[in-house]
């Protein structure tokens, strides 16, 4: 069994994750900056350097910091909407995409080496990331993630994993800037046994229109285009969202100004984001119906960091609870950031962001919630 995601690009993710399997767009979107490389001797050796480190450790002798347990697999379900009844009761297992949860350091990470049997980020890691950060390359963002799983997890099963540099792409320009792909894989064991992979992608990139330090420009690769690429905020396309065969219908809607939500062919479920097959009865049959568009903010946060072209933090992003039920991500508009409160009532409406864009976002139409 194996599953991907990505990191949406749009403001509003309402990608599809398929049920087995669902390819990220980002990762692979870049343009190699082959010809760059070939005429910029800076660039080819930091290239030569970054591959040096393919097939070194990422981490060694990871030690989960719980043993797979109940109450994160209640929450888990309880924060997905998952109600899969394989995940509860006696016999539960925990769902297959929480295999990445059981290897998470917390807030506290999991050191280097501090004695309590974690394990953590290796030398060599720090050492790729430092190398491209001291070349320019200080920005980053995650792309996409695949997993593949090979046991049920159980609770109490001791996690245990070693992570690797599997590969560093060559130069890439992307809209967010020019800078390299980093992938890890991670083998995960429970009781010792093979459980599943885990591949993880960023890409650390020097943001379109800055410098590096030998003064190439981010994005373009010369400092004269660099200047005429720096376009006021406003003038700056929004990143726009990865439509696909599992998700177009709901992007077919917005254009319309219509806020489809799919719903069960057999059970009558409904479900957001879309996705291909319910998750409560497993039918791959489905129609949709329109929301109201009431709702009210189930949580949030605010955005100061990282800044991004197209965006103005601090602003807020609230996962809305809709009248329907269902739950989506979008932006709090009409009340400052610091204002938006859970639940606060809300009301959708469709922003045009630019000529060819609009998106479903939600504007507060009074009270401060809880």
């Amino acid at each position: 069994m194996s599953s991907e995601s990505a990191v949406p690009s749009g403001a509003s993710p309402a990608g599809a994750a398929g049920a087995e399997r669902e390819k990220g767009a980002t990762g692979g979107a870049g343009a190699t900056d082959a010809d760059a490389d070939a005429t910029d001797g800076g660039h080819k050796d930091v290239y030569a350097r970054l591959k040096a480190y393919e097939g070194r450790a990422a981490a060694v002798g990871g030690v989960g910091k719980d043993l797979v347990n109940e109450p994160m697999i209640r929450h888990w379900c309880e924060a997905m909407g998952d109600t899969n009844p394989a995940y509860a009761g006696a016999g539960a297992i925990a769902p297959p995409t929480m295999l990445q949860a059981w290897t998470m350091g917390g807030l506290s990470g999991h050191g280097h080496g501090n004695g309590h049997g974690h394990g953590g980020r290796s030398g060599a890691y720090d050492e790729l990331l430092g190398l491209l950060d001291g070349a320019g390359y200080t920005s980053v963002v995650a792309t996409d993630c695949e997993q593949e799983y090979l046991r049920p997890l159980r609770p109490g099963d001791r996690i245990t994993f070693d992570a690797v540099i599997e590969s560093v792409s060559e130069r890439k320009t992307t809209k967010l800037g020019t800078g390299y792909f980093v992938t890890t894989r991670m083998d995960v064991r429970a009781e010792g046994e093979p459980a599943g992979t885990h591949r993880f992608r960023i890409l650390k990139y020097m943001p379109a229109g800055r410098h590096g330090r030998d003064g190439t420009a981010g994005g373009d690769g010369t400092a004269a285009e660099a200047a005429a690429a720096r376009p006021e905020r406003s003038r700056v396309e929004r990143p726009r969202p990865v439509v696909n065969r599992d998700n177009a219908g709901f992007w077919e809607g917005v254009t319309r100004h219509r806020l489809l939500i799919q719903r069960c062919g057999e059970c009558g479920t409904l479900r957001f984001p879309w996705l291909p097959g319910c998750n409560a009865c497993g039918c791959l049959e489905w129609d949709t119906v329109e929301a109201a568009g009431e709702g009210t903010v189930y949580s949030y946060v605010v955005m100061h960091h990282p800044p991004f072209p197209a965006f103005d933090p601090p602003y807020a992003v609230g996962l809305v609870e809709l009248a329907e039920g269902v739950r989506m991500i979008s932006n709090v508009v009409g009340v400052p950031h610091d204002r938006v409160r859970i639940g606060m009532p809300v009301r959708l409406e469709f922003a045009r962001v630019d000529g060819q864009l609009e998106l479903p976002v939600f504007r507060a139409t009074g009270g401060s919630g809880g």
